[in-house]
């Protein structure tokens, strides 16, 4: 399998995190979202992915999948051990759930495409940027902050697409300087899954286009 990734996609370091967990090999191919105006926008990658994002997946098949939950489902769907979901339907729900809050609602507002348009075409300072994305992760957080389980993970005691999102999410809000103090079930959740081999292996400085 070629993983077509970025190593500070949020998206695709969930699926970094999901191909680990699965103990599946796969070849890396960086794509640049900033350097010459962002490789994603070449045709050789429009070929890959139409959409010009990352992560893609390309199968030994020659099939190619896009958007990180769905690439997720399809390997734990293939490759069931461990599982990435609960057995229980409410579980599942709930996992999904989180994974949805940090994928659908706060990710597309301080993803990069977001903030160039804001910074691009809307000719906003970088502070205003900067408050945007704040406003944006502590509002998700703060709904995320009561929905977590005790713990150690967000939906118990096992890892979930549901940590498979939040991970990368709380990098991102670090990177930014998102204050997390108020968010001690988040940041304990995150502590958890770095110990795990899977996690760290994916974070973004240990990618080999790390800059």
């Amino acid at each position: 399998m070629k993983l077509y990734s970025y190593f500070r996609s949020s998206a695709a370091y969930r699926v970094r995190i999901a191909l680990n967990l699965k103990g599946l090999p796969y070849e890396m191919v960086p794509i640049h979202l900033t350097k010459d105006g962002g490789r994603q926008h070449t045709p050789e990658f429009r070929a890959v992915n139409p959409q010009a994002r990352v992560p893609a997946l390309e199968l030994s098949s020659g099939e190619v999948l896009t958007q990180s939950l769905a690439i997720i489902e399809y390997l734990d769907d293939i490759h069931p051990e461990p599982p990435l979901l609960p057995a229980a339907a409410l579980g599942r729900a709930k996992s999904r759930a989180i994974a949805q809050m940090i994928a659908c609602d706060i990710h597309p507002l301080n993803n990069l495409i977001a903030l160039q348009y804001l910074r691009r075409q809307l000719k906003h300072e970088q502070p205003e940027i900067d408050a945007w994305y704040h406003h944006w992760i502590i509002e998700g957080f703060t709904a995320l902050e009561t929905m977590l389980a005790p713990g150690p993970y967000a939906c118990g005691t096992h890892v979930t697409l549901a940590d498979i999102c939040l991970v990368p999410q709380v990098a991102n809000a670090r990177r930014l300087k998102v204050p997390l103090d108020k968010f001690p079930r988040i940041t304990g959740v995150d502590a958890a899954c770095m110990k795990l081999p899977a996690f760290d292996k994916a974070r973004p400085e240990n990618q080999p286009d790390a800059e």
